[in-house]
């Protein structure tokens, strides 16, 4: 009787069991059809199949799928991307190693077409592919009567980790590849005093490329990359397959609970992947001991640069670099703009919001004091870009009137409504400038 008893008195248990079960399980579903509403503005399930792994709703800016390190060397432009796929539609990695739909140097195939050339970093970069996606630059430009009618094409000569000269360097460069130019965009200011100051502390000439690309090279050419830094490439590597992997998952999820659990752990993965590379960041430009059988030749300093002459050395090979750029195009009556880009570590009046700092900022981060230091360094030399003519816009204050998010990393990067807005000024300035232009010729 007792056994009897205790049976009904657990099957009852597990009958309230599983009801509970089921009920957080349906209460579970029904707030992830909420918050997958909310993030993607429609229904889980009628929702559009996503084809592309970076619509997924993870945030994947500076996530390297294929490979950790996919810099080559370049025996005229430092380091270039290795040629291959991109992860956007319509896009590759072209024959000199730049995101874009074409390979260069790019002829004309139509009398109206009219060629943008963007130069620059990453920031750049991103820049050029929004405007290919998005035309706000044609947009504004299609307002001048005489470009109404123009068919724009959009060519990206930047890559992440370019700094001055190398924007110089790789304009004249395809110039003599006989690329054409109409106009010509420069986005940059960030790297030439972030990285460069990593280059001094390193004991590399400032001029130098970027330490952060270059060193991984030679440490690899020559079989010497730190303990360290190997162990972050293994777990950066371990994290890599696993983010694969969940995004595989998460496009085959049925339930809206499925895509909510599995966009958590991918983002933690990301998440994780970042700070394992920042971790390979430090370590990688720690120059072994022994180098005197590298293969490669760097310039190096004896010593390192206080700040006060790095940084004044810096921002005046920014600013010649600038100067003659404009020169060259000049000789060839191509416009030439030059875009101090914004960054969160120079303070203006914008306002963070707590979601934002945590996305934005790194106590630990090797580019804050660059730039709180190297920016009005740059401001400086306005004069001097001024007096030789040039379109200089100053872009660092173009997000202080937004109060949503703009950030996407702790480094330099924007996110979607970032880049509306720093395209929208881009566009806007330019017009501008260009129809000022237009008035003083008619004086």
């Amino acid at each position: 009787m007792k056994d009897l008893k205790a049976l009904k008195k657990g099957q009852e248990f597990l009958k309230i069991a599983l009801i509970n079960l089921a009920l957080l399980l349906v209460f579970l579903e029904l707030g992830s059809l909420g918050w997958y509403f909310v993030k993607h503005k429609q229904f889980f399930y009628t929702r559009e199949k996503v084809q592309n792994k970076s619509d997924l709703g993870i945030n994947l800016e500076g996530v390297r799928l294929n490979q950790s390190i996919v810099e080559r060397f370049h025996p005229f432009l430092g380091f270039i991307q290795q040629p291959g796929p991109d992860f956007r539609p319509g896009f590759k990695i072209n024959n000199y190693g730049f995101i874009s739909p074409y390979d260069y140097p790019l002829k004309k195939t139509k009398k109206n077409q009219f060629i943008v050339g963007v130069f620059g970093g990453s920031v750049a970069s991103n820049y050029a592919v929004f405007e290919v996606q998005n035309k706000i630059l044609p947009q504004y430009l299609k307002q001048l009567p005489g470009l109404k009618d123009k068919e724009f094409v959009i060519l990206s000569f930047a890559t992440g980790g370019y700094k001055q000269p190398q924007q110089l360097l790789i304009l004249n460069y395809f110039l003599a590849l006989g690329q054409e130019l109409d106009l010509v965009v420069n986005i940059d200011g960030f790297n030439e005093v972030a990285l460069s100051n990593l280059n001094n502390k390193n004991q590399i000439d400032l001029a130098m490329p970027s330490i952060q690309h270059i060193l991984p090279l030679t440490s690899l050419a020559n079989n010497s990359l730190s303990t360290k830094a190997m162990k972050a490439t293994i777990r950066i590597r371990e994290n890599k397959a696993r983010i694969s992997q969940g995004l595989e998952s998460l496009q085959h999820c049925y339930l809206a609970a499925c895509d909510a659990l599995t966009s958590v752990y991918v983002q933690n993965l990301v998440n994780n992947y970042k700070t394992d590379v920042i971790k390979f960041e430090k370590e990688r430009t720690k120059q072994q001991k022994n180098d005197s059988g590298s293969v490669i030749y760097i310039n190096t300093n004896k010593s390192v640069l206080q700040d006060s002459l790095a940084f004044e050395e810096m921002a005046w090979n920014w600013a010649k670099s600038s100067i003659f750029m404009h020169k060259v195009l000049s000789a060839s009556n191509v416009p030439y703009f030059h875009i101090l880009q914004p960054n969160q570590y120079y303070q203006t009046k914008r306002v963070f919001g707590e979601a934002e700092k945590q996305i934005a900022f790194n106590k630990e981060s090797p580019y804050a004091k660059s730039v709180q230091i190297g920016y009005p360094a740059l401001f400086k030399k306005f004069p001097n870009l001024e007096k030789n003519n040039i379109n200089i816009l100053n872009a660092v204050k173009v997000f202080d009137r937004t109060k949503d998010a703009v950030y996407v990393d702790t480094c330099c990067h924007y996110n979607q409504a970032g880049e509306v807005i720093f395209s929208d000024y881009v566009g806007r300035s330019i017009l501008e400038a260009l129809r000022k232009d237009e008035r003083n010729k008619k004086k």
